[in-house]
């Protein structure tokens, strides 16, 4: 059963690490041909789960010493109807895919979990179309119908919740929400934005994070930036207004590039870790209700490292 689903610890503003950029790190540390960028095609064998495992014990081992908790987010970012349809996946298969993803992060939650380390495993739902682009559209109505599928076998497991990632427009984000609510699951949206704090819709944070409350009702639990780097989120940290406060989480790109810079490197920018923990202690003082503070893409174990050393005590 789903051990924080009726009750998240991430919203008592206790302070939650995740990991760093998965797919980034598989593609060039790990030396893994991931197509679409999907990672959950290593759930298929024993060799792709090690290697899943020994991909996330460090950042469990780090959170556990800190006593922090844990957001465990699931492999399943790709695993949706047109992303499975393009690796070869039929509706079943990307049902047992998402349930096996969550099986295997039981697996690691069950180690680590703890009063002091509680682990809240995410079920992520990634974007109907490119993370990157906002070019072809849905409305929230039809992003529901869309995203139910996995959002109904999410709920059947052993998910505590629901995160929409790295979502590029307001309609497709209301729409998560609004099939997470319909399947009593709570969810979080993180949205990315560009170089200019921007969606890649043109939308400002502000307008995206207001049109999905009013959408849903103020449905989602919270949301975050993903995807960009810590001096790629505009206004954010240093406006005064409400909505700001629904913003508790940063998974934050190790590099500055813009979006299409990133897509078309051949090469890791890994950044700096020290300079990267320091500017999340900035905008933590900027943004108390920031509590949820990871990677993405280009980050790996260092970062998290780095942030800790900045932003918790010893």
């Amino acid at each position: 059963m789903p051990r924080y689903r009726d009750r998240l610890p991430q919203l008592s503003d206790q302070v939650f690490l995740t990991d760093g950029g998965l797919e980034t790190w598989l593609v060039f540390e790990g030396g893994v041909d991931l197509r679409c960028f999907a990672a959950f095609p290593l759930l298929a064998d024993e060799a792709g789960r090690e290697r899943l495992g020994r991909y996330f014990e460090p950042y469990l081992r780090t959170a556990r010493e800190r006593s922090v908790g844990f957001i465990l987010d699931t492999a399943t970012w790709r695993a949706n109807g047109d992303w499975g349809a393009k690796l070869g996946y039929s509706a079943d298969d990307l049902a047992e895919v998402n349930r096996r993803s969550v099986a295997f992060a039981a697996g690691i939650r069950d180690v680590f979990d703890s009063d002091k380390t509680p682990v809240v495993i995410a079920g992520v739902v990634g974007p109907r179309r490119d993370g990157y682009k906002a070019d072809e559209r849905v409305t929230a109505d039809e992003a529901e119908r869309y995203h139910r599928e996995q959002i109904e076998t999410l709920r059947d497991t052993e998910a505590d919740m629901v995160s929409g990632v790295t979502m590029t427009y307001s309609a497709e984000a209301a729409g998560v929400v609004q099939s997470a609510r319909a399947c009593a699951m709570p969810v979080a949206i993180s949205f990315t934005v560009e170089t200019d704090g921007r969606l890649p819709s043109g939308e400002t944070l502000e307008e995206a994070v207001t049109a999905v409350d009013s959408e849903t009702g103020g449905a989602a639990a919270y949301f975050m930036v993903n995807c960009a780097h810590p001096t790629h989120l505009g206004d954010l940290p240093v406006i005064n207004a409400p909505w700001r406060e629904r913003v508790r989480g940063l998974r934050a790109n190790a590099s500055m590039r813009s979006h299409a810079e990133l897509d078309s490197a051949t090469t890791l920018d890994a950044g700096d870790p020290t300079e990267f923990g320091q500017q999340y202690r900035t905008l933590r003082r900027q943004m108390p209700r920031l509590s949820v503070l990871g990677g993405c893409c280009g980050t790996d174990h260092r970062h998290i490292v780095a942030i800790c050393e900045a932003c918790l005590p010893s």
